[in-house]
């Protein structure tokens, strides 16, 4: 019998904590958005509008790479305290690749590494 592959992933709109649900211990990797403060600052300088296009491409960016790692597990929990993981969710399901992908959304607070791997090994436990 093969285990179902799954993933959580702790994010904001510039960080993503990635988690692949195995045997104990949990380990983390970090994803991050190209789109650093001090990039914001200098497409700032040259217009309010190219910043955000600028930004906008990065975003892109940084939520395909989640896309990839995404695309090789069967269940995925999207958790975190912004909106990115909702923006992810979206451009996720518009797109059929990951049509069998069975994908959660929880809000949560800020969580230090430990409570997310505890939140990953509760959320799979009951799924």
């Amino acid at each position: 019998m093969e285990f179902a592959k799954k993933l959580g992933i702790y994010m904001d709109h510039s960080t993503a904590h990635v988690m692949e649900f195995t045997a104990d211990p949990i380990e983390s990797t970090t994803v991050e958005s190209q789109f650093t403060h001090q990039q914001k600052v200098q497409t700032l300088s040259k217009g309010e509008s190219t910043m955000h296009h600028a930004e906008q491409h990065q975003q892109a960016d940084y939520y395909k790479k989640l896309g990839e790692i995404i695309s090789h597990h069967q269940e995925v929990i999207l958790f975190g305290p912004t909106d990115a993981k909702v923006e992810l969710f979206n451009s996720l399901i518009a797109d059929s690749h990951f049509s069998k992908i069975r994908i959660f959304v929880e809000k949560t607070d800020k969580m230090t590494e430990k409570e997310q791997h505890l939140f990953v090994k509760t959320h799979f436990s009951k799924h």
